[in-house]
């Protein structure tokens, strides 16, 4: 497999994944033209071909992590998010998310921020909470079903046939996780 199939095969989804977690094109292009650097010289080390977008999908989650650290900006950037969801009282995703999140059990939120937000792998999430492996990825797993869920109860979004959440987010009022 080449570089340029692998782009031709899942830049578009890859762009659409980096644009959802910095919300800014100019950043996701850089962000997109790092992770095809880093899948071009790492190419080769792929032992399964099969797990090429699973491997893909990953490095260019790392490559999101990265950002993130080297700008030092993501306390900043949730935090003006939040002050501008205050000026403007508009209820989005991030609402609905926190309330999701914190509605969750303890036992699926914790492995959840660790993996999920905090970038860690599970097994140092596992060896973090003093479980073993399968039992970690197995929360991860269902507190992300769990998020699925809320989105779905909340703001009636539903799965579309490739399994991804697709809806619009209801009005605060009409919100049951945020009302």
């Amino acid at each position: 497999m080449t570089t340029t199939k692998v782009w031709a095969l899942y830049s578009d989804d890859l762009k659409r994944f980096i644009n959802s977690k910095v919300k800014d094109t100019s950043i996701t292009d850089d962000i997109l033209q790092n992770t095809f650097i880093k899948i071009h010289t790492k190419l080769h080390t792929l032992k399964d071909i099969t797990k090429l977008k699973s491997w893909c999908f990953t490095v260019a989650r790392n490559s999101i992590l990265n950002y993130w650290k080297s700008t030092n900006k993501s306390i900043e950037i949730v935090n003006f998010e939040k002050e501008t969801l205050i000026l403007k009282n508009k209820h989005t995703e991030i609402d609905c998310l926190a309330g999701i999140i914190k509605g969750l059990p303890k036992k699926y939120r914790d492995p959840l921020m660790l993996s999920d937000i905090k970038g860690l792998k599970q097994k140092d999430v596992a060896d973090q909470l003093k479980q073993n492996l399968p039992t970690t990825k197995s929360q991860i797993q269902r507190a992300r079903k769990l998020i699925a869920k809320g989105f779905m109860d909340c703001c009636g979004f539903v799965l579309n046939k490739k399994g991804n959440l697709v809806g619009e987010i209801k009005e605060k009022e009409d919100c049951k996780v945020c009302e």
